[in-house]
């Protein structure tokens, strides 16, 4: 068996602040820093050889927190980050290959960015729902395919996760590589849905935690044996 921790990021200024985030690239907060410093320690007892993150700072940091605060995790390995762009767009000191027994990789990708909210970035969500009912407003955020003014619903989300999942995640998880994967709380509901067999009408009663890892047991095929949340 291998395992797969998936966290969602730290608390950001914007989730302190009550706000849709989406792909607004904002940081952590102190709190959410200390939420990512508790979770190393929560993982004390894994080994953790490879990470991937989306493109926002928020998942970065989280995952970089975790690898640093704790270095028993990555068996003394130093994390590196691997960005995915061309050289015209970077300075081409990402093409660095490294020494696998001394790094582990942090691969970040925008497949595993956070739902897109389209008009509603920026906006207070207990505003939002005062101003446009709150019906409306948990179901942009919490069905399963209804879309948010310009934005993505989360079976959108999915459409871009959960192939990324199978094609880059799962393959490392196959070879038995324990991995981390820091992301957010929808790009991580979507591929919770696909690892625990979740139906759409399932899907508003998923909540993740900031900070919080949860765990998951597989086998060589990658199926599910066991789930734990590090609470």
């Amino acid at each position: 068996m291998t395992k797969l921790i998936l966290i969602r990021h730290g608390q950001s200024t914007w989730n302190a602040a009550n706000r849709f985030s989406g792909w607004v690239d904002v940081p952590l907060n102190r709190r959410g820093r200390l939420e990512a410093a508790l979770a190393a320690y929560k993982l004390k007892d894994y080994k953790i050889d490879i990470c991937f993150t989306s493109l926002l700072v928020r998942a970065i940091e989280t995952a970089v927190i975790c690898l640093t605060e704790n270095e028993e995790i990555c068996s003394g390995k130093n994390p590196v980050v691997k960005h995915n762009l061309d050289e015209s767009q970077w300075h081409g000191w990402d093409k660095y290959e490294g020494d696998a027994f001394q790094e582990l990789p942090i691969f970040t990708s925008m497949a595993l960015d956070e739902r897109y909210y389209g008009d509603l970035q920026g906006l207070n969500k207990a505003e939002t729902a005062e101003k446009l009912g709150k019906e409306l407003v948990h179901k942009w955020r919490r069905s399963f395919s209804v879309r948010p003014p310009n934005g993505e619903s989360l079976e959108d989300t999915m459409n871009r996760t959960v192939p990324f999942f199978k094609e880059r995640i799962l393959t490392h998880l196959k070879k038995g590589d324990c991995t981390l994967v820091a992301a957010h709380g929808n790009s991580l509901r979507s591929i919770i849905m696909e690892l625990d067999k979740l139906k759409p009408e399932e899907v508003p009663n998923l909540e993740l935690a900031t900070g919080q890892p949860i765990v998951y047991d597989l086998d060589e095929s990658g199926n599910v044996v066991n789930k734990l949340i590090l609470k």
